[in-house]
């Protein structure tokens, strides 16, 4: 094989390799914006309460019955899970299909995580364990979002 033809091989598989972008009229259908509209809002709404459950964690930082370490450690952690979600579900209603796949596999894992510091007895205070049930209820209205038949074959390769 020369050096054209080992070239432009190379070049074909690069380009076979590459995803399709997904086309500006399958993201500006109505259907798709609606999802995006509401999938934005529910994560957004996740970072919001997440947020605002940080700030409540540094006024009551002085009561050690509603705040310990644990307490801490999630409230930061889920800020943060928060804001790449956000940032995620922003990236996906642009059409980046990595961003989707995130977006799936995170919304996944955090209702998970939640599930299982419910059910924890006494690691969590009452409070932080309520809120992470609202947080619950907003990740798994948006892992039913991503991962329903519409979003699913929009960014099906």
């Amino acid at each position: 094989m020369n050096a054209a033809q080992s070239t432009h091989s190379a070049s074909a598989s690069a380009a076979a390799a590459a995803p399709v972008p997904v086309s500006p009229e399958r993201l500006n259908h109505p259907r798709s914006l609606a999802a995006f509209r509401g999938m934005k809002l529910l994560v957004g709404g996740y970072l919001g309460i997440s947020v605002l459950t940080l700030v409540a964690i540094v006024l009551l930082r002085n009561d050690s019955a509603d705040v310990n370490s644990a307490v801490w450690v999630r409230g930061t952690i889920v800020v943060a899970s928060a804001l790449v979600t956000y940032l995620c579900a922003i990236r996906a209603a642009r059409g980046s299909r990595s961003a989707y796949r995130r977006l799936r596999v995170i919304t996944g894992v955090m209702a998970v995580a939640i599930a299982a510091i419910i059910a924890l007895p006494g690691v969590f205070p009452v409070w932080m364990k309520a809120e992470q049930a609202l947080c619950g209820v907003l990740l798994t209205a948006v892992a039913a979002l991503v991962n329903g038949k519409h979003l699913r074959s929009l960014f099906a390769a």
